[in-house]
């Protein structure tokens, strides 16, 4: 009888395969035996993630149902689904969760065994810093110094965890291959796993003399300058990853990432939407009325700006190309002046007289 793997894990077709690994760990928890539930359903979820989170099983799945992956169908390909609990070989016996793919990382994850993710290499944590910019340096970048305090490699054994002059031996518990294989007893078989060696932390390796700034875990915690470069175009919120610069995990292995967030301080004169500068001046009406030049502040310094005669208070005129850098092309937006007519707060009596003429003019 066809199965409809989507409603199974209750889904629609179009979902993501995050939407799908979320809705077969739900389905798993609720349906573990070894938590009093339904073997059948958790059964039925298992070989429904099975197929829908592998793309290439998944379209086979979309154009032919599900009768490509019972046993001896032509297609079928991969771990079938003929056995007991739709595991590979039928039956419980003794099962490798690597052959399983993303389903033995899920299952890992969720039931404290090792999945295929035991299997990558070391990696130290990310660190998070906040710096804060100008106007003026957040739109043309800058080289920040930044000092951090953290967990880096050992200055004294450059991470090895021994004695500068100690032997590196092969590692006695995983034979120099760095991991060793766990087992757990389930309902559903012993599952095995490769896990990190906890012996040599995954180098294979081990010193006869152990370093003794470290005492072996590869890592001290020391203060760290580092000079960033800040690329031009950033804006409050934006983010900059420095890769290899977060942390390094004990035993050796993988630096973390520093994520450098950013704030820019406001500026009196300036304002930013998006890639375009907004300012305000102020100007003499005659200029509003009369046209002529003035000068007008800019990110690169004055410039010199034609106001046409006639032209309203509160009219913008455009400066082309001198807004905020483009992060990801050449070019930048553009600077829009708003231009205010400055008016006076005393006037002298010529000034009042020659204003009073040209209101009995209608101007």
């Amino acid at each position: 009888m066809p199965k409809d793997y989507y409603a199974t894990l209750g889904v629609s077709k179009e979902a993501s395969e995050d939407e799908i690994k979320k809705a077969y760990r739900r389905l798993a928890h609720k349906h573990h035996p070894d938590k009093g539930g339904d073997a059948a359903k958790f059964k039925d979820a298992s070989e429904a993630y099975e197929v829908l989170s592998d793309k290439q099983k998944r379209e086979t799945y979309d154009r032919f149902g599900s009768a490509a992956f019972e046993q001896g169908a032509p297609g079928a390909g991969g771990p079938g689904f003929g056995g007991f609990g739709g595991f590979p070989g039928g039956g419980f016996g003794n099962v490798n969760v690597e052959d399983f793919g993303d389903l033995g990382d899920v299952l890992g994850e969720m039931f404290g065994f090792g999945g295929t993710r035991s299997r990558r290499e070391r990696r130290g944590r990310d660190l998070e810093v906040a710096v804060e910019l100008s106007f003026k340096d957040a739109a043309f970048g800058t080289k920040q110094e930044i000092r951090l305090y953290k967990q880096d490699v050992c200055s004294h054994c450059k991470g090895t965890g021994g004695e500068p002059d100690a032997k590196m031996n092969t590692c006695s518990e995983c034979q120099g291959r760095g991991q060793v294989t766990q087992a757990q007893r389930t309902m559903f078989g012993t599952f095995q796993s490769a896990v990190t060696c906890p012996s040599c932390h995954g180098r294979g390796k081990k010193p006869d003399k152990v370093c003794t700034r470290c005492q072996g875990n590869a890592v001290e915690r020391k203060e760290e300058t580092l000079a960033v470069e800040i690329p031009p175009g950033m804006e409050t919120g934006s983010v900059l990853k420095v890769p290899g610069k977060g942390e390094a995990p004990a035993g050796g292995g993988v630096q973390g990432d520093l994520y450098v967030k950013v704030r820019v301080k406001p500026d009196s004169f300036f304002n930013r939407e998006g890639h375009n500068v907004h300012s305000q001046v102020t100007i003499p009406f005659s200029i509003l009325a009369l046209g002529g030049d003035i000068k007008v502040p800019t990110l690169d310094g004055d410039e010199t700006l034609k106001v046409a005669s006639g032209t309203p208070a509160g009219t913008h005129i455009t400066i082309k190309g001198k807004g905020i850098p483009y992060l990801r092309s050449k070019g930048r937006g553009d600077h829009v002046v708003q231009v205010d007519a400055d008016v006076p707060k005393k006037l002298s009596k010529e000034q009042k007289t020659l204003l009073e003429k040209l209101h009995d003019t209608g101007i």
